[in-house]
Order: C-alpha cells, then structure tokens, then sequence
C-alpha cells in the first residue's frame, strides 16, 4: 500500500510573489518552519538538485536529503522527488498553482512508499504529512502575504 497527500491552501498575493517565493529553495529555512538549511547543489535551467536539513527532532537526530526539482514557469507546476530517500522507498511531490478568486490556490500532491524497516509506515506517514503539510502551508500563506502588504 502506498501513501497519497493532497493539501492546498489559497494565499491572497499576486501569482508572480507566490510562485517566485515559493520556489525560491535557498530560502526556504525562511519561509518553513522546519527546514534548517537549503543547499543549491545543481543548477540546470528551470531544474534544481538540493539538500534540506531540517531541524533536529525531538530525539535529536538530524534529518537531511537531496531532492530534485523541476519547474514549469509557463504551467505554473512542479514535479519533485527525493534523489537520496532516507525511509522513503520512493517520494513524489507535484506543486500546483492556479489563479482563484481570493488568490492563488498552492496545492501539494504526494505520492510516496515506506521502507519496510522504517520508524512509521505508509498511514503513519501519510497522517504526519497531512498534519505538517497544513502547518507548514498556513505558515507560507501568512509570509508571503505579509510580502505582498509590503511590496511597493
């Protein structure tokens, strides 16, 4: 069985201030809350290879992985996996954004499957996504329209 996430949220900015600032991966420890560093490995075009460290657990262990995006400026989607998968037997992300009255509607789609000797398995993981996914979109709603009552 694998695991499936499907979170959105609508943030009331300018789709240019939402997709710039969301797909802005140096700066995401700025912009969620759980992220300690983003590292820009690669570069190629609209394609970025990059490791998040998150913030230790409360264990105290250190989570860190490399990850791949792929950006499509024009149909306002990306595509993500994760390149080293820790836990995961495979990680599949799609961000979606769409212009709606009120916004922009972000919407994270997950498609994953657990390791058989991980900490959690495939509905444990789901429910922790779905719980963070929502914490972690309610924080980006909150800063980026912060951002956009500030820009000029």
């Amino acid at each position: 069985m694998a695991g499936h996430t499907d979170n959105e949220i609508v943030i009331d900015a300018p789709m240019d201030l939402v997709w710039e600032r969301t797909n802005d991966v140096e700066s995401w420890p700025e912009l969620f809350s759980e992220y300690a560093s983003a590292q820009v490995l690669e570069r190629d075009g609209n394609r970025v290879l990059f490791r998040l460290t998150m913030h230790p657990d409360a264990d105290g262990h250190v989570w860190t992985w490399v990850s791949e995006r792929v950006a499509d400026p024009t149909t306002r989607t990306v595509t993500a996996r994760r390149v080293t998968t820790g836990p995961f037997e495979r990680m599949d992300i799609r961000w979606t954004y769409e212009q709606v009255d009120g916004g922009v509607r972000m919407r994270w789609t997950q498609d994953f499957e657990m390791k058989p000797d991980a900490p959690v398995d495939d509905a444990g993981m789901t429910r922790h996504i779905n719980e963070n996914s929502r914490v972690q979109m309610s924080l980006i709603k909150l800063k980026v329209e912060e951002l956009a009552c500030t820009a000029p």
